[in-house]
């Protein structure tokens, strides 16, 4: 499987990432990098299919890849969940802002998708 190293070590890295989706599912919407959002955005998605799942295993595996952040685990299993429940993929949206003025980096922000209410 092919991944963005994102300048980091594999331990920053996993931390960073992990952090970031903790947010983006505490907040439902973040501002970052596209690199970095396009990063998350593969862990929103395991999350929210951990979620889905809804056994004992899969609270644990989203329990550890979200460093043991029960809050956000609860609001992925009570909240987003239900939400979803109809949809297959495709959770989250990104929208494109400038770039930033210290490096030229584009800026994003990576919002949770709100369910159409028909």
């Amino acid at each position: 499987m092919a991944y963005r190293k994102l300048g980091r070590d594999s331990k920053h890295r996993r931390s960073m990432l992990a952090n970031l989706t903790k947010e983006l599912i505490i907040n439902e919407k973040i501002t970052t990098t596209e690199t970095r959002a396009k990063e998350v955005r593969k862990f929103v998605d395991k999350m929210i299919s951990y979620g889905k799942k809804n056994t004992l295993v899969s609270r644990r595996q989203a329990l550890a890849f979200l460093n043991n952040d029960e809050v956000a685990v609860k609001k992925v299993f009570d909240v987003l969940v239900p939400r979803y429940e109809k949809r297959n993929g495709g959770y989250t949206r990104i929208l494109k802002l400038n770039e930033r003025r210290g490096d030229d980096a584009l800026m994003v922000i990576l919002e949770l998708v709100e369910e159409d209410a028909k």
